[in-house]
């Protein structure tokens, strides 16, 4: 009987426990498989075992996040990894992404996601190591960087060719040179964040909106320079669906029935688009039957006369609808709303 119990123990040790390791593994934050790790060398034996577990590094918010990513670079388990999230790391800069690039270059060979949001000690110069060690990545993000400028956009389009993501939000250095490289470059790009670029033009924009037709999520927040010159060309984006275009003071109604010829546009921020009348937002109601999403928060120069329009396209799609602040609408309760648009279920985005 004893000979059996034992038997049976090593059974559920070597069959079971790793069946139910790799379960609830998965479902685990990389931070909790870590520390499984050190639990002991047979829970070490079993994780490590299973390299679809080890495709990612979190560092997020993390300090000594440099030495960090360097030494999880040097293990083995990390030889295949897809993503790279820094965000808002702390202690990491050029100096240990050129360090990355002379020692763990192997390991890089399959990054598809780099996160770099607030990594503010990082600059063109690691922009290039880092991007010439990930030849196959799809999404790189460079949110709040203050000291990237349009050389380091110029080493990325140069190592990188498969790019279909692009968040440059905050990035106050870059100009229409970036936005010209990412065009000519980048002609199946799918998203692109370019909130408070501030030195971007028209021109610069354009280039985007005629070269990169795929694009599908476009975010422009809190651009005010942009004027209605800059959308004449916006219908080549036959797949938009997403477009932010909160505190743009330039746009007028003329822009936003470019804007219109979008059909597919789901969400639409319209957020202190002061110069927007009923004619745009009607003509956005006429064009865009499949929105979701729509901000007309501030705008005082919209009335009961623009819902209706919107009600008669939209009452089936739409869940969430801002129009606080528009004193032109008279019927603005959250009642009054659910007249026209049944399936509400958001009625502020902006406080």
């Amino acid at each position: 009987m004893e000979g059996e119990g034992e038997e049976q123990t090593s059974i559920w040790n070597k069959e079971t426990v790793p069946k139910v390791m790799k379960i609830v593994s998965t479902r685990l934050a990389q931070r909790d498989l870590i520390s499984l790790l050190l639990l002991s060398p047979w829970i070490h034996r079993t994780l490590i075992s299973y390299p679809s577990l080890w495709l990612s590094i979190d560092l997020r918010e993390m300090n000594n996040a440099g030495d960090r990513l360097i030494a999880a670079l040097s293990l083995p388990r990390y030889q295949h990894v897809k993503q790279i999230s820094l965000e808002f790391a702390q202690d990491i800069d050029d100096d240990h992404l050129e360090v990355i690039k002379s020692k763990c270059l192997g390991s890089l060979q399959d990054l598809e996601s780099l996160n770099l949001n607030g990594c503010q000690k990082i600059s063109d110069k690691g922009i290039e190591a880092i991007t010439s060690c990930c030849l196959k990545l799809k999404v790189f993000s460079i949110y709040w960087n203050v000291r990237a400028a349009d050389e380091g956009v110029k080493h990325l389009v140069k190592n990188c060719k498969y790019i279909v993501d692009l968040n440059f939000s905050g990035c106050k250095h870059l100009s229409d040179k970036s936005l010209q490289l990412v065009a000519d470059n980048y002609p199946e790009l799918e998203s692109l964040n370019l909130t408070r670029c501030v030195k971007m033009t028209d021109s610069g924009l354009q280039q985007v909106f005629v070269k990169c037709s795929f694009l599908q999520s476009l975010n422009l927040y809190a651009l005010s320079s942009f004027t209605d010159e800059a959308y004449k060309k916006i219908s080549v984006l036959s797949h938009l669906k997403f477009l932010d275009l909160c505190g743009a003071q330039n746009l007028s109604d003329d822009g936003l029935s470019c804007i219109a010829k979008c059909k597919k546009l789901v969400s639409l921020n319209l957020t202190w688009c002061v110069r927007v009348t009923d004619v745009g937002v009607i003509d956005i109601a006429e064009s865009c039957t499949s929105l979701e999403f729509l901000s007309l928060f501030g705008i005082v120069g919209v009335t009961d006369k623009c819902l209706e329009a919107l009600s008669k396209s939209c009452a089936n799609t739409m869940t969430t609808l801002d129009v606080n602040g528009c004193i032109g609408i008279k019927r603005r309760s959250r009642d009054d709303l659910l007249k026209l648009f049944p399936y509400l279920r958001c009625f502020k985005v902006h406080s």
